[in-house]
């Protein structure tokens, strides 16, 4: 079928609104009707080449839609479910899946990063026949899809897609990284770096988990107000000073559990700053490929401070998609608060150009 999608062909050029050919579902495959795909940091990364993929590839990976056709041997997923989408689905079977890390699934890391599917072929070809690879096995950025059913995860049909569309990154990954890779308890004090799709939800997961004290971080003023509105008890504009006024809200100990929400090394620095002796220090924002830092193991070791990724909010999507959507309808888990704006899918690169002056919680492409 002929379907439109935005292509970014190399990086650091907008991206191009075409006519691509989507092949049918194959064995183990669903085609899925984008209803709504947010706008995210992590997609950005590839118009700036500081993530390296296959191009040309049609990005996106936080999608929600409508499911139209399914492959041979699906079984889970029929068409006119209400799904969201999931870019790191899991097999099941693999040694990390068996042992309870479904979102470190080894058999689809190396054909997500190709931008294939599992036999190794896109389902995307321009005009001409040549292929278009699929950004984290899902291309969204496109009114419909082909994606591995493990990518799709049904939902009730009574939840707006629109909403439900940004489960499958930004709140996945910032609630799930408070849920989950931090284990947050009720009255905990926790500081998150970073304010943007992923802060905003690790400050809300924070909240939900009953945390006490929840300092919000960043550069931008106009992210104060939103963090508040997300659960921060405390908004703090960063400066040279940052780490002591963490400190001083915090008993002079430095929080229980401190997040970086970016992906930038010296803010990773001061999160194990900003975290007090015997406390917890989360990365969940993605760094550029790359990069490092410089996290001195004697304060690690002296004051027993732990330092941990979170990987797509540690989540197991098949439980906690749902999970996350209960919530939300039960009025305390924000979705519609986090649409800032809607774009149509040719205003994608406007839509990018605002997400980067920070003003914005997150921005969705509707359908």
């Amino acid at each position: 079928m002929q379907i439109q999608a935005a292509v970014l062909y190399t990086p650091n050029t907008p991206f191009i609104l075409e006519t691509l050919t989507l092949d049918d579902p194959r064995a183990g495959e669903v085609r899925v009707k984008i209803a709504a795909c947010g706008v995210c940091h992590s997609d950005y990364h590839l118009v700036t080449g500081t993530t390296r993929h296959p191009l040309p590839v049609v990005c996106g990976h936080e999608g929600a839609g409508v499911v139209e056709a399914v492959g041979e041997g699906v079984t889970r997923i029929q068409p006119g479910d209400h799904v969201i989408l999931n870019w790191a689905p899991a097999c099941g079977d693999c040694w990390y899946c068996r042992h309870d890390k479904p979102n470190l699934c080894a058999t689809f890391t190396d054909p997500i990063w190709a931008g294939v599917m599992l036999d190794g072929t896109t389902r995307l070809h321009l005009p001409n026949g040549d292929p278009v690879y699929a950004y984290c096995g899902l291309a969204s950025f496109a009114d419909h899809v082909v994606v591995p059913e493990q990518s799709c995860i049904p939902i009730r049909r009574d939840v707006p897609l629109t909403a439900a569309s940004l489960v499958g990154c930004a709140v996945a990954t910032g609630v799930g990284a408070a849920f989950y890779t931090a284990n947050v308890r009720p009255g905990d004090s926790v500081v998150v770096i970073g304010c943007g799709g992923v802060g905003l939800n690790v400050l809300q997961g924070a909240a939900i988990c009953g945390a006490s004290t929840i300092i919000a971080v960043d550069t931008n003023p106009a992210k104060m107000r939103i963090a508040e509105e997300f659960g921060a008890t405390h908004a703090l504009l960063s400066n040279d000073n940052t780490v002591a006024e963490i400190r001083a809200l915090t008993g002079g100990r430095g929080a229980d559990h401190a997040f970086e929400a970016v992906g930038l090394p010296k803010l990773q620095e001061m999160a194990l700053a900003a975290a007090r002796p015997g406390g917890n220090v989360i990365l969940a924002g993605l760094s550029p490929m790359g990069s490092s830092t410089n996290l001195p193991g004697s304060i690690i070791t002296r004051e027993e401070k732990s330092v941990k990724g979170s990987y797509y909010g540690s989540v197991d999507s098949q439980r906690d998609f749902p999970l996350l959507v209960d919530l939300y309808a039960a009025g305390k888990l924000k979705l519609d608060e986090l649409v800032s704006q809607e774009y149509r899918l040719e205003e994608i690169n406007e839509a990018f150009e605002t997400m980067m002056t920070g003003s914005v919680a997150r921005g969705v492409i509707v359908f």
